[in-house]
């Protein structure tokens, strides 16, 4: 497919990101021979991929911005919570008894031991070191022989909380206090979605950005997924569409074409494209024919990605659990794993020396405003 720029001059979200005006993009780029395109071609140090201290400022950086922890469907009963590390902190998150989140830094203020692992279900978090035992809204409540602690004033030894805000259907963590907002947002996750299947933790022998890097551009279907992707979609045909710090890349399938014949007002997406969503810095949500998954990739070290997963369905009608359950199986036994192959391929590749820089095209303009907009919130 040829560059098309004029087809990526900045416009509201509405105006580019609503489903008729997604099919009427693609349908002229079908016709035209044509996809969206940058305007231009962005350079990457490879030391950013091996620099400790880079990696370091990295860290630091997903600490101060509101991150995706979890779907809210993950939290859905009261007591409901996930315990586990972000940008290396231990976190809790849980439903509390006034329906709200509330999120915590997951360590017991008598000696520091980690009051809740994994997720369940609880009407409060003892310690198994001590006992010191803490409500749903974080309060101390309970400690055992508490003779032994002259003066200690409960209301002051609470879990120590962190920001927290639920959106979208998304709930959002801030580590640290910076001012950082979190951005408008198009609907993402809809309350009628549920989670269909258990959450799939992966670890990958790759850097958090070259994961990343592989879920936001369309230009390397043929080569990668000759027998996968591309017999249902197409070579390097995507809309790219940026909202704030944020990205849109849309996928279509070779049947969007069907669409045509049909009044404009009529055309529904589903079924005929993927939408992934790059939330700045380090989440996708990519939203399939039949079922939405969440994925947030936690570094855990400079070479080392943990991916998590949470599966969704697209609505809660009948079969909608199937249906999901289908969907996510074929996308699971189709090019996931060639990609994660290659993404694995190209750390090894960084100890060549190879390259000073790696350059991302006109056609990876996500990965290019994904770059940009991390080198600025670094600067």
């Amino acid at each position: 497919m040829a560059a098309n720029p004029e087809m990526q001059k900045a416009a509201a979200i509405g105006d580019r990101m609503d489903d008729q005006s997604v099919v009427r993009r693609i349908l002229e780029h079908i016709e035209r021979r044509t996809t969206d395109a940058g305007t231009e071609v962005w350079l990457e140090p490879v030391a950013h991929y091996r620099s400790p201290d880079r990696y370091a400022a990295e860290l630091a950086l997903l600490r101060r911005y509101p991150v995706a922890f979890c779907p809210s469907a993950a939290l859905a009963e009261t007591g409901a919570y996930i315990a586990r590390e972000a940008a290396g902190t231990p976190l809790l998150a849980v439903r509390a008894a006034d329906g709200t989140v509330k999120a915590f830094r997951n360590a017991c203020r008598h000696r520091g031991m980690q009051v809740a692992e994994g997720s369940g279900c609880k009407k409060a978090f003892a310690c198994r070191y001590h006992g010191w035992t803490y409500g749903l809204d974080g309060a101390l409540k309970r400690i055992p022989h508490e003779e032994g602690f002259p003066g200690i004033e409960k209301g002051e030894h609470g879990l120590v909380p962190v920001g927290v805000e639920e959106r979208n259907g998304i709930v959002f963590i801030t580590q640290e206090p910076s001012g950082k907002e979190l951005e408008d947002l198009p609907a993402l996750i809809l309350a009628n979605q549920r989670i269909f299947a258990e959450v799939e933790e992966t670890v990958i022998e790759a850097n958090w950005k070259i994961f990343l890097e592989g879920f936001i551009e369309g230009y390397h279907i043929r080569s990668t997924h000759p027998e996968t992707f591309l017999p249902y979609g197409f070579d390097n045909l995507n809309l790219i569409d940026h909202f704030g710090r944020n990205s849109r890349v849309t996928y279509p399938f070779r049947r969007i074409r069907k669409l045509a014949d049909l009044p404009e007002e009529e055309r529904k997406v589903t079924g005929f494209l993927t939408y992934v969503y790059q939330l700045f810095p380090n989440v996708l949500i990519t939203r399939l024919s039949s079922h939405t998954k969440l994925v947030i990739l936690e570094p855990l070290t400079i070479g080392t990605t943990k991916m998590i997963v949470y599966s969704l369905t697209n609505g809660d009608g009948p079969g909608a659990v199937e249906e999901a359950k289908r969907d996510a199986e074929f996308v699971s036994t189709t090019g996931a794993a060639e990609d994660r192959e290659v993404v694995k391929a190209i750390q090894r590749g960084l100890a060549s020396g190879a390259n000073d820089v790696f350059t991302f095209g006109k056609f990876e303009s996500a990965i290019a405003h994904f770059h940009r907009t991390l080198t600025a919130s670094l600067g």
